[in-house]
């Protein structure tokens, strides 16, 4: 039995603390206790921690085998560099702004396995693209991704199962496509357009920064990633952004300086805050077109998984935390042992591996349906 500690006790690491449980020991570590508190029946320990205690972290990660990384965004990437610093391998889901790629040549001097991204997407997305790349030349990469609550309430008709802020950071980061084999950069919720999605009806997608790695590491030369949401979410979001309430440039309020992000969300967390067994449902769609044995080849995956009624899981914890719990046991089984900084499409390059993945997701119910033409 391997020991693995979780840092941060949200639905998503929690999800994954308890996935995890069932065949090792887990600890889960988070400055809420709050959090921490519904884990204790479930025979994993927990450690009130703040994740910018460096000396605290390393005490606690020395005592284990694997680390698993889901802190907020804001910290993740100074969080993942002390932990490649401890020399233990760590699956990481922190939606941070920096490149882990620079963090490659430090992982490698540690020696050490360090997978970022590894939730839903960026993280499944990658590394369906990842196996496919690797078997046939890919000319095109599309992915659509969202999760959603199935009571829609306006005006903005979301909820968000993590961090208000990560997902203005989704809303505010320019995003980055690859058109014509040249990177663009576009902002955050351009391109607006409506698609249809069996059991679901139509929602509204618009770009955002979800391919992160494989701009750098995919050699393709059309790549982009959407957000989906309902309609009419889209116009409110804009509002907002235009009326200055995501800027993060301090204001007088009162002899007071103020960022209107920090008003911002502390507003929105209460209204998008996902209800603990509130329904939701995660939907996301991947369209791989180019040549296959010199023939044109089109691969669609569609997925859509809703809150577990049994477990009281929601989607996106199923979906983000079960494919880095995925990823986790091939690390801990010795399967996969490559070394350094590590994006999901380098796992997917070996079959087993890809297959060990998707047999692991749909155990748990989290089942990707494969389309080809």
């Amino acid at each position: 039995m391997k020991k693995v500690v979780v840092f941060g006790a949200g639905m998503v690491g929690s999800a994954m603390a308890i996935d995890l449980s069932k065949e090792h020991k887990v600890t889960s570590v988070d400055v809420n206790q709050q959090n921490l508190e519904p884990l204790r029946t479930r025979s994993i320990d927990i450690i009130i921690a703040d994740f910018r205690d460096s000396a605290q972290v390393k005490e606690i990660v020395m005592q284990n085998d694997l680390v698993i990384g889901a802190v907020p965004g804001f910290l993740g990437f100074d969080f993942l560099k002390e932990i490649i610093l401890t020399g233990k391998n760590i699956v990481d889901i922190s939606f941070f702004p920096e490149d882990a790629l620079q963090l490659d040549d430090l992982a490698k001097k540690n020696n050490i396995t360090a997978v970022v991204d590894c939730g839903v997407a960026p993280g499944m997305s990658n590394i369906i693209l990842g196996y496919h790349n690797k078997r046939m030349k890919v000319e095109c990469f599309e992915c659509y991704v969202g999760g959603l609550p199935v009571e829609r309430i306006l005006p903005y008709q979301y909820k968000a199962p993590f961090s208000p802020i990560d997902v203005i950071e989704e809303y505010t980061r320019p995003a980055r496509l690859v058109i014509n084999s040249k990177e663009v950069i576009m902002e955050a919720l351009s391109e607006p357009e409506y698609i249809d999605f069996p059991h679901i009806g139509t929602l509204q997608a618009f770009n955002t920064d979800g391919l992160r790695s494989l701009i750098k590491t995919m050699n393709i030369p059309n790549m982009k990633e959407k957000t989906l949401r309902y309609p009419g979410h889209i116009d409110k979001i804009i509002f907002l952004k235009e009326s200055g309430f995501f800027s993060d440039v301090a204001i007088m309020v009162d002899n007071k300086k103020v960022k209107p992000i920090d008003f911002t969300s502390k507003l929105l967390f209460d209204r998008w805050k996902l209800g603990i067994e509130e329904e939701e449902f995660t939907v996301m769609r991947i369209i791989i077109k180019g040549l296959e044995n010199n023939k044109p080849k089109t691969y669609q995956y569609d997925l859509l998984d809703k809150y577990d009624t049994v477990t009281k899981t929601s989607s996106m914890a199923r979906t983000t935390g079960y494919t880095a719990t995925a990823v986790a046991n091939l690390i801990l089984q010795g399967k996969f042992v490559r070394k350094g900084l590590i994006p999901p499409e380098y796992i997917s390059e070996d079959e087993d591996s890809f297959n060990s993945i998707l047999s692991y997701l749909t155990e748990r119910n989290v089942i990707y349906r494969l389309k080809k033409f």
